[in-house]
């Protein structure tokens, strides 16, 4: 077991209450050797949890608490954000089912934003059900670069993919206009900066993946990529960056070229989720870059369509955990190594080596 100081707090908001993130939450820590190298900080209620338990079939104990702080190394802690007992429909997506799902979000982020727990787990949720007066946003990465600040980054990653997005949820048709040299200077900084901070990457090599099919042909088919992305990239180039593109995306993955690359940035959505999803699902992992604190989440949705009936696999869940806490001691680590380099430059000439005067 590791010493209590290395024991990583890792906050987990429920999601939908509806779909499977209370199953493959608890399937994640059935395994108690989990809890040798983190400390879970689930964001509910005991009854919450103990309904989803019961449902399943499941025998484990957890510890209920009223605040984040109160967590205990050891033990599956619940911090009970609601006291009554929600109406729970598997399967189904409801307006109850969406609002528990950001009241727990709220909760788990206050807590990481209070440094009570190390980094955020965030269980899927539905877009639809979660819309209201007090949450108008298109999905988690959009309400975390508002709340945590910085300039976020979606990054889809496994140990050998790793997969940003220029723009993420935004319909096709918008996202060849939102696209501009200032988004993309923006979007290839992030990414370079989080494979060195926090993936431990010394000289990222980045790919660029074309706005339009065949990068479009030397503007045969669309202008955008020889007037917006080529241009922008040559900057970045001067400028010092690894960047290199655009890339036909209907060939960059079929031919293995992703391989020679660190980190890959596609223009819009699909062009970057089909082809991550089709060599790594069940094992990726959607990270938040850029933003001052960590939160990764699984590669999956709510599936409602198997939502209670104990078939949901927490592989995806359990990298979702493996990787934040990877990275927040690659984090920790790069920051500990840059905080003053003067000052251990001086200790380098001043320590072993040095000559006597």
């Amino acid at each position: 077991m590791q010493d209590r100081e290395d024991k990583i707090k890792v906050g987990i908001s429920i999601g939908d209450l509806n779909g499977i993130g209370g199953e493959v939450i608890l399937k994640s820590f059935e395994d108690t050797r989990m809890l040798d190298f983190c400390t879970p900080v689930i964001f509910a209620s005991t009854k919450t949890i103990s309904f989803q338990k019961s449902h399943l079939g499941m025998e484990m104990n957890f510890h209920g608490i009223q605040d984040a702080s109160d967590a205990i190394d050891g033990k599956i802690n619940v911090v009970n954000v609601w006291k009554d007992s929600p109406d729970i429909h598997f399967g189904k997506a409801t307006e109850t089912g969406g609002s528990y799902a950001i009241q727990s979000l709220k909760a788990a982020v206050k807590a990481l934003q209070e440094e009570k727990v190390d980094i955020l787990v965030t269980a899927p949720i539905n877009k639809k059900t979660v819309q209201s007066e007090n949450f108008s946003f298109p999905g988690h990465t959009d309400y975390l670069a508002k709340e945590l600040g910085g300039k976020s980054l979606m990054f889809m990653v496994t140990d050998t993919l790793k997969i940003g997005l220029l723009t993420d949820h935004v319909p096709v048709k918008d996202a060849p206009s939102l696209i501009s040299p200032e988004l993309i200077n923006d979007k290839v900084k992030a990414m370079n900066d989080s494979l060195k901070r926090d993936f431990g990457i010394r000289k990222p090599r980045i790919a660029v993946l074309g706005i339009n099919p065949h990068s479009g042909d030397e503007g045969v088919i669309g202008k955008e990529d020889e007037e917006v992305l080529k241009p922008s990239l040559k900057k970045l180039n001067d400028s010092g960056y690894l960047v290199f593109g655009p890339y036909a995306a209907d060939t960059f993955f079929a031919s293995d070229n992703y391989l020679s690359f660190d980190g890959i940035l596609a223009c819009y959505h699909d062009q970057g989720l089909i082809p991550f999803k089709t060599l790594s699902f069940g094992k990726g992992v959607n990270f938040t870059a850029g933003l001052s604190r960590i939160r990764t989440s699984p590669d999956h949705g709510t599936a409602f369509e198997i939502a209670g009936q104990g078939k949901a696999d927490p592989s995806s869940f359990k990298e979702a955990m493996f990787t934040g806490i990877q990275i927040y001691r690659h984090r920790s680590e790069f920051d500990e190594l840059h905080k003053n380099p003067l000052k251990k430059q001086k200790l380098r000439r001043s320590g072993k080596g040095a000559k006597e005067s």
